[in-house]
């Protein structure tokens, strides 16, 4: 399985989160969320390359940048 973006991700798949980059404050954010390296996140829906994702039985929307710097 090849690594790609969240923004590449199909609705409705479960994904395993595999790199998180930025910067460490940016990071530590989308940790605060509960994006962390092995978790499991799944797009819900996409509007102009905005995310609505479910991680942690948690609904998050992400900005298209945010979501960029989360590799599945």
């Amino acid at each position: 399985m090849t690594i790609m973006p969240l923004t590449m991700a199909p609705a409705g798949r479960e994904n395993i989160v595999k790199k998180i980059s930025g910067k460490d404050e940016t990071q530590r954010f989308l940790a605060s969320l509960g994006f962390v390296e092995g978790g499991r996140v799944t797009v819900i829906s996409q509007l102009e390359g905005n995310l609505i994702v479910n991680v942690k039985d948690a609904r998050i929307a992400l900005s298209k940048a945010m979501a960029n710097r989360i590799m599945v």
